[in-house]
């Protein structure tokens, strides 16, 4: 799949209720910052946690976020490739958070996105 053929949405394209949002970034990001209700599974463990997506509904896509948009790209083009309706998150946790979407975080003190 060629970067260009990868399904990918701007987040205020993204549904207001009933999002499946995949965070692909690793546990340091994930912990500082992170949109509500997310999966996380870094990027380099998705492979050997599909299990953990099968358990995902699968009657609407698989929105994938990451700081912003490369690795979740990358990660889409896998899930697609799997067999997944999966849709690249443009900008990713960035964008997220200038589009004034939630953000919570995993310490104490404010989130961040990394």
């Amino acid at each position: 799949m060629q970067p260009g053929d990868i399904p990918t949405a701007s987040v205020s394209e993204l549904p207001a209720d009933g999002l499946v949002l995949l965070d692909v970034r690793e546990q340091d990001e994930w912990d500082a910052g992170h949109a509500p209700g997310a999966v996380h599974i870094p990027l380099g463990e998705l492979p050997a946690r599909t299990d953990e997506l099968a358990q995902l509904p699968d009657d609407q896509p698989l929105y994938v976020v990451c700081r912003t948009g490369g690795r979740s790209a990358r990660a889409a083009a896998w899930l697609n490739a799997s067999g997944w309706d999966a849709i690249n998150v443009a900008g990713g946790m960035k964008s997220w958070e200038t589009e004034g979407r939630p953000v919570v975080g995993e310490h104490d003190g404010p989130p961040e996105v990394l």
